[in-house]
C-alpha cells in the first residue's frame, strides 16, 4: 500500500513519522507529504515551510507544496502512484476529483470525539468550554467537513490544567499510535466504520487574535479557561492603562467574592500569585507580559511595575 500523507502544523508529525515507521517494516510505502505552501512567518514575514517539510526532509520523501490542489497538483499527485490518503491538519478541503486518485479512499485524523467539535479548533474548543474529557477520531474523508465514516475513536480525559499546547503534543502523540493499527485494518478489509449521528454534531470556529481579549466580568474559571485555550496563539490579553498585557498562566481560586469591580487588581498571595477580581471569584495570575517586553513570573513583573497594585484592567 501506497501512502500520501497530508498534513503541515507540528501536531501531524508523530503521524506521518509512524507511518514512515510503518514503511520500514514493509507493510506499507510512504510515498510522499501533501502540506501547505510555504507562507510568512514572524516579524520578518519570510516566507518559511510547513512544520511537516523538515520531517519529511529526513525521511527522503517527496514534497508536494500546491498553492491549490488543481490539474497541475493532481497531476504531481498522480505520479506518486498513492493508494491512500492519510490526512492531519493540512488546512485544505479535498475535492472529489483529488480524492479519486487514491482507489482506497482518504481517512482523516480529527482531535475531538466526533460528531462534537466538528471545524479547524476542535483542542482549544474543548479546553475554552472546559470539557471533562475529548478524543481523537481517524475517520473517513467524506465531502462535508468531518462528517465521515468513524473508523477509531479514543478518549482522552482533561485534568483541567491543559494549555492548548500542551494538549495538541498529547493528540500529536496518542494519533501516531493509533494510525499504524488502523492503516493495517484498511489494508487488510477488517476495519468497519461507523456512521456519525449527524444530529449531535457541533462546531469550532476558527480564532481571530481578538478573540483572545479577557472579559473580566466573566468568571474566574472560564477567564482561566479563556487563558490556557488561546496558549499559544493568541495569547489572552487585556489592558492595563493604556499598555497591552498577556496573561500566561493563572488559576480561579475558591474565594469568596468582595466588593471590588471585574478588572481590579485586589493584591497578592505568596504562593499563587496576583490576585484579580472577575465577575465570579478571583483569578490568581503567576506569570504575564507586557506587548513589548520578555514574559515574567509575578513576583519579577511587580518589580517593574511598582503602580499595578491596585489598577483596573481592561
Amino acid at each position: 500500500m501506497r501512502i500520501l500523507f497530508a498534513g503541515s502544523p507540528a501536531i501531524a508529525v508523530p503521524a506521518l513519522e509512524s507511518i514512515a515507521a510503518m514503511s520500514g517494516g514493509g507493510d506499507c510505502v510512504l510515498a510522499g507529504l501533501l502540506t501547505r505552501a510555504d507562507s510568512p512567518k514572524g516579524r520578518s514575514s519570510k516566507p518559511e515551510p510547513t512544520e511537516c517539510v523538515a520531517a519529511a526532509e529526513r525521511l527522503s520523501i517527496p514534497i508536494l507544496k500546491p498553492e491549490k490542489l488543481d490539474d497541475a497538483a493532481r497531476g504531481q499527485t498522480a505520479a506518486l502512484k498513492p493508494d491512500l490518503l492519510v490526512c492531519f491538519a493540512y488546512g485544505k478541503i479535498f475535492g472529489p476529483q483529488f480524492l479519486s486518485l487514491f482507489p482506497l479512499g482518504g481517512i482523516n485524523i480529527h482531535p475531538s470525539l466526533l460528531p462534537k467539535y466538528r471545524g479547524a479548533t476542535p483542542i482549544p474548543a474543548a479546553i475554552f468550554n472546559r470539557e471533562p474529557v475529548t478524543g481523537i477520531t481517524i475517520q473517513r474523508v467524506a465531502a462535508e467537513m468531518d462528517s465521515g465514516d468513524i473508523l477509531v475513536q479514543e478518549s482522552v480525559p482533561l485534568s483541567g490544567r491543559e494549555t492548548t499546547a500542551s494538549l495538541s503534543e498529547t493528540m500529536a502523540h496518542k494519533a501516531a499510535e493509533l494510525l499504524p493499527a488502523a492503516i493495517r485494518g484498511i489494508a487488510g478489509g477488517t476495519l468497519r466504520a461507523q456512521p456519525q449521528d449527524h444530529r449531535a454534531a457541533t462546531y469550532c470556529s476558527l480564532i481571530k487574535k481578538e478573540d483572545g481579549l479577557i472579559d473580566w466580568n466573566r468568571s474566574a474559571a472560564e477567564i482561566d479557561a479563556h487563558i490556557r485555550a488561546f496558549d499559544p496563539w493568541p495569547l489572552s490579553w487585556t489592558m492595563h492603562g493604556e499598555l497591552p498585557l498577556f496573561i500566561l498562566q493563572a488559576e480561579a481560586l475558591e474565594i469568596t467574592d468582595n466588593a471590588a469591580l471585574p478588572g481590579h487588581v485586589l493584591g497578592k498571595d505568596r504562593k499563587k500569585g496576583i490576585l484579580i477580581q472577575t465577575g465570579e471569584g478571583i483569578l490568581a495570575v503567576s506569570k504575564l507580559q507586557y506587548q513589548t517586553k520578555k514574559a515574567l513570573e509575578w513576583q519579577a513583573f511587580l518589580n517593574g511595575a511598582r503602580n499595578f497594585m491596585g489598577a483596573k484592567l481592561g
